[in-house]
């Protein structure tokens, strides 16, 4: 008898969604997992489902969501999207993401015409030492189609706040889903790693804020930097970037997660 293996999914499975109604749609991928439904997935198939809703000429500027209830990835998640506003430069668009009927989160979404201006990046990108290439791997065994390498210094850490990352199998050109592949990477590990706390906590998150800037090759390594400010009230925020190695920046993000002592295993 042969075992025949099944090969992960993709980006492209991740953020592959059905068109069920002009303003309904649903998640094709589905796998098992022990954790609750990732957040940055949740988070890149709302954007895509907001966008398939918007004009050609309009590309994502930013994305604003909650996480109201866990979501399993064995279950299909569908969207709702509701069309607030067509102007002449911007789209405003709301999407529900449920699963058996429940609400298990919202998000709302910006979407904008090209425009010219200035470009000027007042903070530059930080500093890090050697090639991601020589770099230790980041594992995420539901990560699918992103290669992730850990920054000097973060070997250990539970949740790193500096490390690179790359997709495989973008389609180069496509803004809505090279703005999706960011989203989905925006939620890969937090701020609190460079927390020095006494006891470990669990993270969970509460609600999630991205701004996109400027474009990047997904292809080629992209750096992310994590930030934490606060720490109160069981809430914790922090914010982050996403850097190319040139130093432009392609994304600014913010997160606040419910962060609770993980519980003791009784004798």
């Amino acid at each position: 008898m042969t075992t025949r293996s099944v090969a992960a999914p993709s980006l492209r499975d991740v953020l592959l969604l059905d068109r069920i109604e002009p303003d309904l749609f649903r998640s094709r991928l589905r796998y098992r997992d022990e954790k609750a439904l990732y957040g940055g997935q949740i988070a890149a198939q709302a954007l895509v489902a907001a966008g398939r809703t918007a004009g050609d000429d309009r590309s994502p500027n930013s994305l604003h969501l909650y996480y109201l209830r866990a979501g399993s990835a064995s279950r299909p998640t569908e969207y709702r999207v509701q069309r607030d506003r067509d102007g002449r430069a911007f789209s405003a668009r709301r999407v529900e993401a449920v699963q058996d009927g429940k609400v298990i989160a919202t998000a709302s979404c910006s979407f904008g015409v090209d425009a010219g201006g200035p470009d000027v990046q007042v903070t530059a990108a930080p500093e890090v030492t050697g090639d991601p290439e020589d770099l230790p791997v980041y594992p995420g065994p539901r990560m699918f189609g992103l290669e992730c390498r850990l920054a000097p210094g973060q070997g250990g850490a539970e949740w790193p706040t500096r490390f690179w990352a790359r997709a495989v199998g973008v389609q180069a050109g496509d803004r809505l889903m090279e703005a999706a592949t960011l989203t989905y990477l925006s939620d890969r590990s937090n701020g609190l790693g460079a927390l020095d706390l006494a006891v470990p906590m669990v993270p969970a998150s509460l609600d999630h804020a991205i701004w996109f800037h400027r474009r990047v090759d997904l292809s080629g390594w992209l750096l992310m930097d994590l930030v934490p400010h606060t720490l109160s009230a069981e809430r914790f925020w922090y914010t982050g970037t996403i850097h190319d190695r040139s130093g432009s920046l392609a994304v600014s993000l913010a997160q606040e997660l419910l962060s609770r002592p993980r519980p003791t295993s009784s004798a």
